[in-house]
């Protein structure tokens, strides 16, 4: 009943319907704009700090103050500002400047001079870090005209990338989930335009176009991360297997000539000998939707071959709800009310072909495959002990249902190398608490027997803000899932879970397939603010395009 009231309140949509409008603007400057908010980006050097004491150093900055009407100053009399990384400052009144229109002006750091840069070797850039704290900003003080400048203007070679990283922090820095509220947040971003102001961008139109193509990108990577938010923070009386696969079927119809949909139903999962995943899903009332999305360029589509195309696999995760089954999650730390994110990498997978199929990359083709269902208590339901057959013919003796997910991701792999032909495949799940202990709440724990491998999700991480930790594939744990009676167990000891949980999925990666396992965990949910982050979509979404001949 309560699904049903949800739907008819019209609260399952699978993405926001309005972004706030970010564009270049290379015909001010900062004294000329005009707008609610001016955000300029300044360094540690502008500063300088005697007994605690903040002064300004930079004649530049000195020059702008006079402009300004004395505004930084007012804002470092404030106090808690120096300039550091990502740190954005008090908002003060610019008041009757003469030579300044902004109505209000704030400082956002990008950190010491030397380490700026628009790749990181860990986490945000400080240009995707000042994305964030735009958005911060933009939504505390209200502001729905927001321009950014910079008080020392970047290398012109450098606006198409230090663009795209601004725009996609800002766009996605204000979040706030609403759809689940009777009535509007009060404190919900007002932002709707975002002005760059960088004049030194060169005037010819090639590098116009590429500027313009930046921003495009950034729109597109914050619509594929928000994608994965609203999915991930859906209720799971909302996100229900068939949800997963509608929100597949709406990027079907949003990109209809790069995208294809096939969902198979329980009975053709049982023609394809989906013991394991099926075996988890036997005791819900939702019935199992196994997702099976493809991307191909047009390209590809009118030449009819995939021979000069590279074919990929994006594997999620898709438990939109765990219970535990048998082994119930019960007491303090089971986290059983949050195992609605329990389906964060199949959201991440879904929110990374929406990016793939709005950017049309080259000379790839990516499948993204979920293998979507519940895990619950019934009668008929999975029991310890039981003896699964998997797709590919492998015993599996269940010694823990609430080692579900990846029962779930053994077929689904199986199913991307066999009916998809994949020869690479990344897959990203919650799939063990142990890698939250390992790892913590920020990181996310990378698998992956190739080398080759880590070093691509690495660039594609580095490029996205996302981190990643590799952890060790220790053959030798595997030996905590032998089983006297099946091929394996599906769960080891207390030590290393994350590691036996890796170890058992590569039991299903064929020799000549490069593979690589996400463990995300710990970052798909804020617990700070409560929020799901979007995380994996956008380095899913680089390291497949990665692998033709676009990048993000």
């Amino acid at each position: 009943m309560m699904f049903c009231l949800l739907r008819a309140l019209g609260q399952t949509q699978f993405e926001p319907a309005f972004l706030p409008n970010a564009e270049l603007v290379s015909t001010h400057t900062p004294q000329t704009w005009s707008g609610d908010l001016l955000v300029l980006a300044v360094t540690e050097e502008d500063f300088h700090t005697t007994e605690g004491v903040v002064s300004i150093k930079s004649e530049t900055l000195k020059a702008f103050d006079t402009d300004f009407g004395s505004a930084v100053s007012a804002i470092i009399n404030e106090g808690g500002f120096e300039g550091k990384k990502g740190v954005p400052s008090k908002v003060v009144r610019v008041g009757t400047a003469p030579s300044a229109k902004a109505q209000y002006l704030a400082m956002v750091g990008l950190g010491k001079q030397e380490k700026i840069s628009t790749a990181s070797e860990w986490g945000p850039s400080c240009y995707q870090s000042l994305g964030t704290s735009v958005a911060t900003l933009a939504k505390s003080n209200k502001s729905k005209t927001v321009g950014v400048a910079f008080l020392t203007q970047p290398p012109a070679d450098s606006t198409s990338i230090i663009s795209k990283q601004v725009v996609t922090g800002a766009l996605l820095g204000g979040y706030e989930t609403t759809r689940f509220k009777s009535k509007p947040s009060p404190t919900a971003s007002k932002l709707q335009t975002l002005h760059l102001l960088l004049p030194t961008a060169p005037a010819s139109a090639a590098s116009t176009s590429t500027a313009d193509e930046a921003v495009k990108t950034a729109i597109a990577v914050s619509k594929g991360a928000l994608l994965t938010r609203y999915l991930v923070e859906a209720p799971p009386n909302v996100c229900t297997p068939t949800h997963l696969a509608e929100a597949a079927q709406h990027l079907t119809s949003t990109f209809p000539s790069v995208l294809s949909l096939k969902v198979l139903e329980k009975v053709e999962c049982e023609a394809l000998g989906m013991g394991s995943y099926l075996g988890v899903a036997e005791a819900s009332e939702h019935p199992p939707k196994f997702i099976h999305l493809t991307y191909k360029p047009q390209q590809q589509q009118q030449q009819g071959s995939s021979d000069d195309h590279k074919v990929v696999a994006l594997v999620g995760k898709g438990l939109t709800f765990d219970s535990g089954g048998y082994n119930i999650k019960a007491g303090p730390g089971s986290m059983i009310e949050m195992m609605k994110f329990d389906m964060g990498g199949a959201a991440a997978t879904l929110g990374a072909a929406r990016i793939i199929a709005e950017l049309e990359p080259q000379g790839v083709e990516v499948h993204f495959i979920v293998a979507a269902c519940e895990n619950m208590i019934a009668g008929k339901g999975l029991r310890p002990g039981d003896v699964l057959t998997a797709a590919n013919g492998k015993t599996i003796e269940v010694n823990n249902t609430d080692a579900e997910g990846r029962l779930t991701l053994a077929d689904a792999l199986w199913y991307a190398q066999e009916k998809c032909g994949a020869k690479s495949i990344v897959d990203s799940a919650t799939l063990t608490g142990a890698c939250i202990v390992a790892l913590g709440t920020d990181v996310a724990g990378l698998f992956t027997p190739s080398n080759t491998m880590a070093e691509q999700i690495k660039s594609a991480a580095q490029n996205t803000g996302e981190k990643f930790w590799r952890m060790p594939m220790e053959a030798g744990y595997f030996d905590q899932m032998k089983s006297p009676i099946a091929d394996m167990k599906n769960a080891g000891g207390r030590f290393g879970g994350s590691i036996t949980a890796a170890l058992f999925l590569e039991q299903f990666i064929k020799e000549g397939v490069e593979w690589a396992h996400l463990d995300i965990a710990g970052p798909v949910w804020d617990e700070k603010a409560n929020l799901p982050t979007g995380f994996g979509a956008s380095t899913l979404a680089e390291w497949a395009m990665s692998q033709g001949l676009k990048k993000l």
